[in-house]
């Protein structure tokens, strides 16, 4: 049994059975039986989500190839109660790999490194708590160094709440 690693995207938007979203987060990360966890940040929705998310990211580390963590992570999700829906809408759970220790990977409905992460600061900024020297196995950048270039090109409005 050989392991490898993968980081992980947590996100909820809604209540589930284990409470508000950060707690929907945690519970999510204790049934995957994550090795890291970044702290649980509040962050504003994209498109027609509505309400802000909880978003951590985590790695975990398993002998399952990608396709079939990916199957793990969609039971997972279906088990906290998500449901179909329209694309970027309201979620209780959702769970994404965005970077796999065996590098690139494409398969059947699945691409690592996850397309967007290099443009997701709901993404990054968790991923470089836990994993900042981790290299991106298509630009050769750090999570760090992905996460500084996306703070140049998008600089955050120093309010609260502000972006």
């Amino acid at each position: 049994m050989v392991l490898t690693s993968y980081a992980i995207a947590l996100g909820s938007n809604r209540r589930s059975r284990h409470g508000a979203p950060a707690d929907t987060v945690r519970a999510a990360a204790e049934t995957l039986g994550v090795q890291l966890l970044s702290s649980i940040r509040a962050t504003p929705a994209l498109g027609p989500a509505g309400r802000g998310f909880a978003n951590a990211a985590a790695i975990v580390a398993t002998d399952l190839e990608p396709s079939d963590l990916l199957a793990e992570l969609k039971s997972i999700e279906r088990a906290f109660g998500r449901r179909g829906g329209r694309r970027w809408g309201p979620r209780v759970l959702d769970l994404d790999i965005v970077l796999w220790s065996g590098g690139p990977y494409e398969g059947e409905g699945l691409v690592i490194p996850h397309p967007s992460f290099r443009d997701r600061l709901f993404v990054l900024e968790p991923l470089s708590e836990i994993a900042a020297d981790w290299r991106d196995p298509v630009t050769g950048a750090t999570v760090r160094q992905l996460l500084h270039r996306l703070r140049r090109r998008n600089p955050v409005d120093p309010r609260p709440g502000g972006t």
